[in-house]
């Protein structure tokens, strides 16, 4: 041993303190090898089991926040009891509009009309008020004091009395008839942002949201599916439901079950992030989904979500 010691302090002219510095140097650095075979166990296997428990755990913990959120929202859009009455809309007050239905914005919009350009004369005087939901205005209808369409002017004469004599035959006609417009039923389905837009209420913001809802769907499979576009309120969501319709060949995109990516599933307004990780890990873990009717056995699927995913789901 010693031999070899002098060995090396002569091959690398190191003094005896420097040697033994070297010797100290080999020492650790063994001992870092050494070291993770009696400090560190061998990994134990995989068990997809926890991840699992952790992941249901969250989605569950999703689908309550949503589920809050979407009560929240219900609430705040829930159409007010309306109470029905024989009224005069030139005698209105605000709160009198708001309880047959009104929000305040359209109350006000009617109360400074009124002032600058005086009393209604008619119901299609009032029924074009911007804004005013024509649902609204069909419940209205029969309790409005009001003709229906306006009265003309009496002619006078220089003294006061009314004209009763006739015009002369061969007057010159200054007068022509006025084609009523009519808003044509249209398919939810094909409308355009232009089509749209001809219900009163809705504007460029709404109407390529309504598109954008309709386009990451797959489509509209019933009317009622206009009420969830985030900001329709409940009467130009009515309005839309009165003049949309679905086409009786129209069959909704659908996702394929076994294909679809996890990006791809995500995207669907009715599936979210969280159930498409559910989606895609039981996939992965049970194989290839036999029918839709399989995604009831993920735990976290409840029954409604599953109702309304349905139409959009395959798996071939």
């Amino acid at each position: 041993m010693n031999r070899f010691l002098h060995a090396i302090k002569t091959y690398f002219s190191f003094s005896q303190r420097e040697l033994n510095q070297f010797l100290v140097l080999i020492f650790l650095m063994l001992a870092l090898l050494v070291a993770p075979f009696f400090l560190f166990q061998e990994d134990e296997p995989y068990d997809p089991k926890t991840d699992q428990q952790i992941l249901d755990s969250l989605v569950v913990q999703l689908d309550t926040k949503a589920e809050e959120a979407a009560a929240v929202r219900t609430e705040k859009y829930r159409a007010r009891e309306i109470k029905l009455y024989r009224f005069n809309p030139n005698q209105l007050t605000m709160e009198q509009w708001q309880e047959l239905g009104l929000n305040k914005y359209i109350a006000q919009r009617i109360l400074n009309y009124r002032a600058k350009a005086g009393d209604f004369k008619s119901k299609a005087q009032l029924q074009k008020i911007y804004g005013l939901p024509d649902s609204l205005f069909q419940r209205w209808y029969p309790y409005i004091d009001l003709p229906d369409e306006g009265a003309g002017y009496a002619r006078t004469n220089s003294g006061g009395a009314s004209f009763s004599g006739s015009f002369p035959e061969n007057r010159p006609k200054t007068g022509y008839a006025r084609k009523r417009w009519e808003l044509q039923p249209f398919d939810l389905n094909t409308a355009d942002t232009s089509a749209l837009k001809q219900i009163r209420g809705i504007g460029s913001k709404l109407s390529a949201r309504i598109i954008s809802f309709r386009d990451k769907m797959g489509g509209f499979h019933t009317e009622e599916q206009v009420n969830e576009v985030y900001g329709l309120t409940p009467e130009v969501a009515d309005s839309v439901k009165k003049y949309g319709f679905i086409g009786k060949a129209f069959q909704p995109r659908k996702l394929n079950l076994n294909v679809a990516t996890f990006e791809e599933l995500r995207q669907h307004p009715y599936i979210g992030y969280a159930l498409a990780r559910a989606i895609v890990s039981y996939r992965t873990q049970h194989g290839p989904y036999g029918t839709v009717e399989d995604l009831r056995k993920i735990k976290v699927l409840q029954e409604p979500a599953f109702q309304r995913m349905q139409p959009y789901l395959s798996v071939q």
